[in-house]
C-alpha cells in the first residue's frame, strides 16, 4: 500500500540564501497588529453597512477576496508600510434591479460618515482610507444564481455620470481562493518556523508556542506553504520595479493564479521564486510570439478575466518578462554563488526597495552575532562566517599578491 505524507516543506531559515528572502517577505508583511485590526474593521463596515436603511438585509454574504483571502497581503506598491485589503459584499433585493454607478453611489452614501481619513468612490469598489495607512476596497456584487457557490458580477462605472462603458463584470473571488487552497498545501514546518518569527518580529515571542504548536490553519495567520511566500516576493519585485509607473501593472490575481500553477511542495524559496517567474516569463513568450496578449483567467470561472485590464500591448507584457529575467539572472547567480556578497545585497536593495532588505539583513547580522557567541554561525564554502549587513558579508583574506578576486560564496552548511 502506498501511503501519501502531507509535504513537510523546508525551513526556509535554514539555508542562507533563502534566510535573506525570508526575512525580506517578513519585512513587507501585514503585521499581527494590522491584521487583527483588519479583520475587525470589515466586520464594523459590515455592521455599519447593515444599520443603514438602504443595506439592512440587503447584505448576503461579507468575505475577503484577493490577496486576504489567500494570506498573501503585503504592503502596497511604493511603500513599505500601507496595506490594501479586498472586500466583497455581495447584495441581493432592491440592488438586483440597479445599475453598475447606482450600486457604488449608494454604498459610497451609505460610508459617508463612515470615521476614516477618507472615502473614496473607484471604478470597482469604494475605498476607506484609515490613519494607520490601511486601505480597504468594498467592491458590491451581485451573485448569480444557478452557477457555482459565489459566482458574481461586480459593478464597474466611472461616473460620475452614467456611460455607455458601465457594466457588471462576472467573478469568482471565492471559488479562485479555494482553488488556490486546493493547488497550494500546508507545509507544516515552513509555516510554523514562518508563522513563530512573523510573532517574533512584532514582539509576541511569548505568545509563539502556543500559537504553532496546533495546526497553523487554526492560526490567525500565516504563510502555508513556499509558494504563497513566493508570490509575496514577486508581488514586492513587481510593486518595486512599477513604483513611479502611473499606469496599471500586472494585477496580483494573475501573478496569484501562476503561483497555484507552480506551486511545488518541498522546493526551497529561491527554486520556488525562479519557477514561479519563469513559468510566467514562458506564457508571456509564447502569446507574443504569435502576437496575442496574454490571457488568463480564472480557473473556475471562465468569464473571470484576469488580464481584462492589463496588458494594454504586447510591448506592456514584454516589459514585464524581461523584468522577469532580470529577476530569475540575479537569483540564478546567487544559487551558484557567482556574485560578491555586497554586490548581492544590492541586487538584492534594487530588486525588493532599500529600507526592507536593510532591515532583513540587520535582523539576520542580530541573530547571527547571538549564533556566533553559541556556535551556531552559517560558514560560506571558503569559511567566512555569514554577515549580511550594509558589508554584506565577511570576505575571507585574500592575498594581495593575486590581482584578481573571485566571488566567495554562503551556501554552505555549518561544519
Amino acid at each position: 500500500m502506498n501511503i501519501q505524507l502531507a509535504p513537510t516543506g523546508l525551513n526556509p531559515f535554514d539555508d542562507p540564501l533563502d534566510r535573506i528572502l525570508a526575512e525580506i517577505a517578513l519585512s513587507v508583511q501585514l503585521p499581527p497588529s494590522l491584521h487583527n485590526k483588519a479583520k475587525s474593521r470589515y466586520e464594523a463596515v459590515r455592521r455599519h453597512l447593515e444599520a443603514t436603511t438602504v443595506f439592512f438585509d440587503q447584505i448576503e454574504h461579507f468575505y475577503p477576496q484577493g490577496s486576504m483571502a489567500i494570506d498573501a497581503t503585503i504592503s502596497t506598491r511604493g511603500t513599505d508600510d500601507e496595506y490594501d485589503l479586498d472586500i466583497v459584499s455581495q447584495l441581493v433585493g432592491r440592488f438586483c434591479g440597479m445599475a453598475p454607478l447606482e450600486i457604488l453611489t449608494e454604498l459610497e452614501a451609505a460610508l459617508a460618515d463612515y470615521p476614516v481619513q477618507q472615502i473614496l468612490r473607484q471604478t470597482r469598489c469604494v475605498t476607506l482610507f484609515y490613519a494607520d495607512k490601511m486601505h480597504l476596497d468594498v467592491t458590491p456584487s451581485l451573485r448569480v444564481y444557478g452557477t457555482l457557490d459565489r459566482e458574481s458580477l461586480i459593478t464597474h462605472a466611472k461616473g460620475p455620470r452614467r456611460s455607455i462603458d458601465d457594466r457588471f463584470v462576472d467573478m469568482n473571488a471565492c471559488g479562485f481562493a479555494q482553488w488556490y487552497a486546493s493547488r497550494t498545501p500546508l507545509e507544516l514546518r515552513m509555516a510554523k518556523e514562518f508563522h513563530r518569527r512573523w510573532l517574533d518580529h512584532a514582539g509576541l515571542a511569548a505568545r509563539t508556542d502556543a500559537d504553532v504548536d496546533e495546526v497553523p490553519d487554526q492560526c490567525d495567520f500565516i504563510v502555508k506553504n513556499t509558494a504563497t511566500l513566493a508570490l509575496q516576493l514577486l508581488k514586492r519585485y513587481r510593486n518595486i520595479r512599477y513604483a513611479t509607473y502611473s499606469g496599471r501593472i500586472p494585477p496580483s490575481v494573475m501573478l496569484s493564479y501562476y503561483a497555484g500553477l507552480a506551486a511545488q511542495p518541498n522546493m526551497s524559496l529561491s527554486a520556488m521564486l525562479v519557477r514561479l517567474a519563469s513559468w510566467i516569463i514562458r506564457d508571456i513568450e509564447q502569446a507574443s510570439l504569435y502576437g496575442r496578449l496574454l490571457h488568463i483567467a480564472n480557473p473556475i470561472c471562465e468569464a473571470d478575466v484576469f488580464t481584462d485590464r492589463w496588458p494594454e500591448s504586447i510591448a506592456q507584457q514584454k516589459e514585464f518578462a524581461e523584468y522577469l529575467r532580470e529577476l530569475v539572472r540575479s537569483l540564478e547567480a546567487m544559487r551558484k554563488g557567482g556574485m560578491f556578497p555586497n554586490t548581492m545585497m544590492d541586487v538584492f536593495r534594487g530588486n525588493f526597495g532599500d529600507r526592507v532588505v536593510t532591515r532583513a539583513a540587520d535582523q539576520i547580522a542580530t541573530e547571527i552575532g547571538g549564533g556566533i557567541q553559541q556556535s551556531r554561525q552559517l560558514y560560506t564554502r571558503r569559511g567566512g562566517v555569514l554577515l549580511p549587513s550594509a558589508a554584506a558579508v565577511a570576505a575571507p583574506v585574500v592575498n594581495p599578491a593575486v590581482s584578481t578576486a573571485r566571488p566567495h560564496t554562503f551556501f554552505g552548511r555549518k561544519i
